[in-house]
């Protein structure tokens, strides 16, 4: 699982929701990486909060890497961050919005740490294979994010069998299920979401198969100051991970190449 605060607020906040996420995924036996921005360089509106910046983001991240003593996860935006953010952060993200950027494609594989290269909200599935093989050129070792398509105007789509299509690449594959739901300049100024459909999208993953799961999860989502309206809250977050998992652990125990709905009917 790969979860945190949509941006970094707080060094107090990002502790807080690290700690409760750790926690969870030691129950659960599932692998852990924190995620939060130090700066959000697509928001909507030029008065959105983007976050501290590089330099105190950095440092707040490898704070909150220290003391929960876990991976870290953060957004690359140009070329010239990458050698610097790879000496905090563990993985390294390209946004959607620059996911066909080749010079940051590049200088984040150089760094030879795991990029996760979130799919572009206007790219298929089928043509990703170039910006993950810029990635793996230069040394990185690619994953691949599905977060939804653009369907007219301010909304998403999911297309569930681009999740096997991704998986044709090779590499891991990750479904982003708060990304999925969010309503793209949805406000006017901002983004909106519907994170009431979070749950179901994500058990969906589950059903097809996915390699990991991420989520933007925060204490109070409608005081958030960024992607609020599509985050889980933390106090619910431990009911919707757990039915997520109980998707997952099905489909893991049915013969290759079915489905809960033939296993069913194979038993009647």
């Amino acid at each position: 699982m790969i979860a945190g605060p949509c941006a970094l607020e707080s060094e107090g906040l990002a502790l807080e929701v690290g700690q409760e996420l750790k926690r969870l995924c030691a129950r659960l036996g599932v692998g852990y990486v924190f995620k939060s921005s130090f700066d959000k360089a697509n928001r909507s509106s030029l008065k959105s909060y983007r976050g501290p910046g590089l330099d105190e983001g950095l440092r707040t991240l490898g704070r909150v890497r220290a003391r929960l003593g876990v991976p870290v996860l953060t957004d690359v935006h140009e070329s010239v961050q990458a050698a610097r953010v790879a000496e905090v952060a563990d993985v390294l993200q390209i946004p959607a919005f620059l996911c066909r950027q080749t010079d940051l494609l590049l200088a984040c594989g150089a760094t030879g740490l795991p990029v996760h290269v979130k799919k572009g909200q206007f790219v298929a599935p089928w043509n990703m294979g170039e910006a993950l093989e810029k990635v793996r050129s230069a040394g990185g070792r690619p994953l691949v994010g599905e977060r939804g398509t653009s369907f007219g105007y301010n909304n998403l789509v999911v297309d569930y069998t681009g999740l096997a299509r991704l998986r044709e690449y090779g590499v891991p594959v990750v479904f982003d299920a708060t990304h999925s739901v969010q309503l793209p300049g949805g406000l006017g100024h901002a983004s909106g979401g519907r994170r009431e459909y979070v749950e179901q999208l994500a058990c969906a993953a589950a059903a097809v198969g996915v390699d990991g799961y991420f989520f933007e999860v925060h204490p109070d989502p409608d005081k958030a100051l960024s992607d609020g309206p599509n985050m889980v809250a933390l106090r619910d977050f431990p009911r919707v991970f757990k039915r997520v998992l109980a998707h997952d652990a099905l489909r893991r125990r049915l013969p290759r190449g079915s489905s809960p709905a033939s296993a069913k009917a194979r038993r009647a």
